[in-house]
């Protein structure tokens, strides 16, 4: 844009990692409402957290409430939504941080999207896959059943779509692996990702 110049600090991205001693990148966690995204995130971060790596997580709900407030559930504002999401990201790798994402995100275009703004070399996509029937049978926040009512619109899984990941890094099939055996899964996956190289 016009009269924006990008300013150079002394302090590089790379500084950073040898000053934290891992490299940084987005762990995305995307699946349908209920699928346990938000739990797995969670339990990985803690894993890293014990291994001395630094980490923030981002998440759906807590992201609408701050930043992101304001903007409702059409497709052009889901998009701006993952658009603002994936900003602040980067210039969380860029500061050195491990940042672990817990989002809905539905549309594969959206999710391209996304890596493309954080860098395909600094983005891990988990696919948490569970059934519809699985996630209403949890349906925690009573969502689905508002859903199935009429009362939420445009809700992916009932009445917006959710388009399974193309090439995702990691698939989760909650119903049928442990959450031990999810986040080790995870955990094993990220490690060597993070290594800073001699």
């Amino acid at each position: 844009m016009k009269n924006i110049i990008p300013q150079d600090y002394h302090i590089s991205r790379n500084d950073r990692a040898s000053s934290k001693k891992h490299q940084s990148l987005v762990v995305w966690f995307t699946g349908l409402s209920g699928s346990g995204k938000s739990t797995l995130a969670s339990l990985v971060e803690n894993e890293l957290y014990k291994r001395k790596i630094h980490t923030y997580s981002l998440d759906g709900d807590n992201i609408r409430g701050g930043i992101n407030k304001g903007l409702g559930f059409s497709a052009s504002d889901r998009e701006e939504n993952l658009r603002r999401i994936a900003e602040v990201a980067r210039l969380f790798v860029d500061a050195g941080v491990l940042v672990i994402g817990a989002f809905i995100s539905p549309l594969e275009e959206d999710r391209n999207k996304v890596k493309n703004i954080i860098g395909k070399d600094d983005f891990i996509e988990i696919f948490v896959d569970t059934s519809v029937e699985e996630c209403e049978k949890r349906d925690v926040k009573g969502l689905y059943k508002k859903a199935r009512a009429g009362e939420i619109k445009n809700f992916t899984g009932i009445s917006a779509p959710y388009e399974r990941p193309c090439n995702p890094d990691i698939i989760i099939k909650t119903e049928s692996s442990s959450i031990e055996e999810s986040i080790n899964k995870v955990i094993n996956y990220i490690l060597p990702r993070i290594e800073l190289s001699n």
